[in-house]
């Protein structure tokens, strides 16, 4: 049985940041833009109300809707965290789980990932579940054991349509730490003729107060807009630059997939083309 080290569970938070995203071939492209996320307690999304900018189930500056996650139906997330780790044949005792996600931002939210730190009730990172969303409005869940509460690292066949340009041919290598002062994840994409693909996300935390989160609105005030509008803006660069469209598979059945503890790859701060 693998042992894993007990640590703090990190305290719900805003990280404030950039995404990346790389593509190495068959021709280069690159671009990043500045967001920032939730990390949030699925027990307690609102944090004990600590802000009036921040509501749970409801409309407002920021909010988060139990119905954007999971078994979708607005119904509490951790009946479907158990499930998801039961049906990936992982059994464990859970005590905390964090969510790291985009909030809706006046009323709208498009998350194309959402990560689940699941932790042990000692406190050990245990378990991660990948829940990514394609533009299509469908959704697909990876789960992986941690393996380790230091670097991260785990890697899944892919078994999801998200780009159009992107064949099902392809292995993900996920690398990434417990979110703690600041927010390292990446996702290294691989086809069978090699490397295809880096996507990065990395943050400062900030404490989850009304000030900061009006100074992150203030920023970045049609940020979740933008993440939509920017994948659509980004594929019309790729058609132009000439990248081949790709079938469209259905989705998954079952829609969970298990994911394996991998070696250990670059950390997630070195994963940047």
């Amino acid at each position: 049985m693998t042992a894993y080290a007990p640590m703090q569970v990190p305290p719900p938070a805003l990280y404030e940041g950039r995404v990346m995203h790389a593509r190495l071939k068959p021709f280069r492209h690159r671009f990043s833009y500045r967001v920032f996320s939730l990390l949030v307690d699925i027990d307690d999304p609102a944090a004990g109300n600590v802000s009036r900018f921040l509501r749970h189930n409801r409309f407002g500056l920021l909010s988060f809707h139990d119905a954007d996650h999971g078994f979708r139906d607005g119904s509490p997330l951790r009946p479907w965290v158990m499930r998801v780790l039961r049906d990936a044949g992982l059994a464990m005792d859970v005590g905390a789980v964090r969510l790291l996600c985009f909030p809706r931002l006046f009323g709208f939210v498009f998350n194309p990932i959402s990560i689940y730190y699941v932790f042990s009730p000692g406190g050990a990172c245990v378990a991660v579940i990948y829940e990514v969303n394609n533009t299509f409005g469908e959704t697909h869940t990876y789960v992986a054991p941690a393996g380790s509460d230091g670097l991260i690292s785990q890697e899944a066949e892919k078994t999801f349509y998200v780009s159009p340009f992107i064949g099902m041919k392809a292995t993900y290598a996920f690398s990434l730490r417990v979110p703690g002062k600041k927010l390292s994840v990446a996702i290294h994409q691989r086809d069978p003729e090699g490397a295809l693909l880096v996507a990065t996300q990395a943050g400062e935390r900030r404490a989850l107060t009304s000030r900061e989160i009006l100074k992150a609105v203030l920023r970045h005030p049609l940020m979740t807009l933008n993440v939509v509008l920017r994948i659509h803006t980004q594929a019309l660069r790729l058609w132009w630059k000439g990248a081949k469209l790709q079938p469209r598979t259905p989705k998954p059945d079952p829609t969970i997939s298990l994911a394996t503890i991998s070696p250990a790859l670059a950390s997630p701060e070195s994963m940047t083309p």
